[in-house]
């Protein structure tokens, strides 16, 4: 162990870690002096090392309890990583420390996020072509004025589901949305977007941009009459460019990892229910990296006119 420690610079204090238990082990039958000499360890740093074990400090107290935080918030959303858990528990807690020192505690913990990356589908035959004004390089200021959907979805316990989202491109709150167990079912984004059209009725003077893909429903006749009724302008992405709704496929996939690993969604019978908890809570209270680690709903109440 000495010819060890002696050229392992980097594991010089985990060796000395071994060592100290060894002579705390083996103390009950051998004298610590002895244990000590045989060691080549010096008496003085092993008793300081057993009065911090004894007597930890407020400081080795602090680390203890932010390290179990930390491992609690993880198994509730092993979707993230350190930075995303770090602003959760911030929201929740108050608990205010840095993405260093979190890094550090995640590291130290063994803490990684779980969550998978998914692949991008091509959208579907086009019936109808809008222009894509996102490249325009809209200047979004506030809520409801660009508006992007998209459907995901997922199977549970042999059954397929339809997600359709309407998210507000200024805060990434889910303005709106629809469920259905029936593959292709239009009136998922038809239902989505009645429920758009009565948020935006609240509004009817402003002007907004319906940004989605291809696909047959958004590109049919029955989905785009009603958008001009209520001052909504359609853009389309490109065929086969999934990049141009960025925002909407990462969300897509943020939501399949987390409904499963962080919402442990394994039961048909109260799907809908659970659906639209996990919609409440990434609104509400989920923080998200693009907003400064603010919820939706805080960036809206902290900056909408």
């Amino acid at each position: 162990m000495r010819s060890e420690r002696s050229w392992c610079k980097q594991g010089v204090q985990y060796f000395k870690q071994q060592e100290y238990e060894i002579i705390m082990e083996m103390s009950s039958q051998f004298p610590v002096k002895h244990l000590c000499d045989v060691l080549d360890i010096n008496r003085s740093g092993f008793y300081k090392w057993k009065k911090r074990l004894e007597k930890p400090s407020d400081k080795l107290k602090t680390l203890v309890s932010n390290l179990i935080l930390f491992k609690e918030y993880h198994s509730k959303y092993p979707s993230h990583g350190y930075r995303w858990l770090n602003a959760k528990i911030r929201l929740d807690t108050g608990l205010m420390v840095s993405d260093q020192y979190a890094h550090k505690l995640c590291k130290t913990a063994g803490i990684a996020s779980v969550s998978k990356h998914y692949r991008y589908k091509k959208p579907g035959d086009p019936y109808r072509i809008y222009p894509n004004l996102l490249l325009t390089g809209l200047d979004i200021t506030g809520p409801l004025q660009c508006v992007v959907s998209d459907m995901t979805a997922f199977h549970l316990k042999g059954s397929y589901y339809e997600l359709t989202l309407f998210m507000d491109l200024w805060n990434n709150e889910i303005l709106s949305y629809s469920l259905s167990s029936r593959k292709g079912d239009r009136m998922t984004y038809i239902h989505g977007l009645e429920g758009l059209i009565e948020l935006k009725k609240k509004n009817p003077d402003l002007e907004m941009v319906l940004h989605t893909d291809q696909g047959s429903v958004y590109s049919s006749k029955s989905f785009n009459e009603l958008l001009p009724l209520y001052n909504i302008v359609h853009s389309m992405s490109r065929a086969g460019t999934p990049t141009d709704n960025a925002a909407m496929e990462a969300i897509n996939g943020w939501i399949k990892a987390e409904i499963f690993n962080d919402f442990h969604l394994t039961s048909n019978e109260n799907i809908t229910y659970e659906v639209e908890k996990y919609i409440r809570f990434f609104n509400e209270e989920r923080p998200a990296y693009s907003l400064n680690y603010l919820t939706p709903k805080q960036y809206r109440e902290y900056y909408a006119h």
